[in-house]
């Protein structure tokens, strides 16, 4: 019985990507996998239901057999409540009793899509991957060359250069909402992607690519309690971000970043800018347009500004020093070295 107890919470734990035994994420396992991700979820909370009763029902016939052994009936009962059964699995353990079924299972529910989104992140910079389970980049320098030879035909390959952009708008090929959709629809199939990709928005309360600028990046400071493995590149006011992975990071990796910023500065965005000022004195524009064009460009001419100052006083002297870090150090010595260039963390930025 107590092997039986253990064993349920191994299982339990080693479930998320924060256990040392992490081998994938329960919902993208062949047992449970469905094209339709709502029915792949209703097959992994019956399983987590059942694991559950399980623990509960061993703990209560262990409690019996204390009981009984000690003669302890008229001092103990043997039932033990739901909000007892540890498991993370369990809504009635992780968020208490306080709240009804329908908000306990909306919590459950997000969370698990959040654990998607982080583990699909994780397959875009190569820690994990969809073709094998466990760790495949997890080694200080690693490379995308190392990550071929452990998978030469990845279905959802691993970002090339290690810098990710996570931006308000469809810049970048390589975005982080874009691999996010592409993974979806290789996870889960094509065919109900959209309907997928619904599901995921509805339980996290946005669309994706708001989730992925205003609270990503906190969970996973949140899920690593403030050790991030992601690191994410943030101008002062977020109008530039860009997400690395500590583990391959190189001395010229700022420098990626700062060609991305660039990329974004000089030639999106002033492309973006030139085609509106030539809507703004255009014959064939109405009015209203032409003012819409005019604020857009009084937007983009701050937001210019603003990573005109990031890149000159804090991304380009970084990316000259080529900075060294040892991931042996811990991250709370090597995420300091970067200064303002890192969005800052509590108790962590330097």
């Amino acid at each position: 019985m107590a092997i039986k107890l253990v064993n349920l919470g191994k299982t339990d734990w080693n479930s998320y990507e924060t256990s040392w035994d992490f081998i994938n994420l329960p919902l993208i396992r062949p047992e449970c996998r469905q094209p339709k991700l709502h029915l792949t979820y209703q097959k992994l909370r019956a399983v987590w239901r059942e694991m559950t009763l399980e623990m509960q029902r061993l703990e209560e016939e262990n409690n019996r057999i204390f009981i009984e052994a000690y003669s302890l009936q008229d001092e103990l009962t043997p039932e033990v409540p739901l909000d007892e059964i540890t498991l993370t699995c369990n809504p009635h353990y992780q968020y208490g009793n306080s709240k009804s079924e329908d908000e306990l299972e909306a919590l459950l529910l997000a969370d698990t899509m959040r654990d998607l989104v982080s583990y699909a992140v994780g397959c875009m910079f190569g820690r994990y991957a969809l073709d094998k389970p466990g760790l495949i980049l997890a080694n200080q320098g690693e490379t995308i060359e190392d990550y071929l030879k452990k998978i030469p035909e990845p279905s959802f390959p691993a970002d090339e250069d290690n810098v990710i952009p996570m931006l308000d708008g469809d810049w970048f090929t390589d975005d982080i909402t874009e691999r996010f959709r592409e993974f979806l629809r290789i996870a889960f199939g094509e065919e109900h992607y959209e309907e997928n990709l619904r599901f995921v928005e509805q339980a996290l309360g946005k669309d994706i690519r708001k989730y992925f600028l205003k609270d990503f990046y906190n969970d996973h400071v949140r899920r690593y309690k403030k050790r991030p493995i992601y690191w994410l590149f943030s101008s002062p006011k977020g109008s530039f971000n860009a997400l690395i992975y500590m583990h391959r990071y190189q001395p010229h990796t700022v420098g990626t970043v700062l060609e991305y910023l660039r990329d974004f500065k000089d030639e999106k965005l002033k492309a973006r800018k030139n085609h509106l000022e030539a809507l703004s004195i255009s014959a064939g524009a109405s009015q209203g347009e032409k003012t819409k064009a005019l604020k857009e460009i009084e937007k983009i001419n701050k937001t210019l500004a603003e990573l005109d100052d990031y890149e000159r006083d804090v991304l380009y002297p970084l990316a000259t020093e080529q900075v060294e870090i040892d991931l042996d150090d811990g991250v709370k010595t090597n995420y300091p070295k970067f200064g303002e260039a890192l969005k800052k963390i509590t108790g962590l930025s330097g």
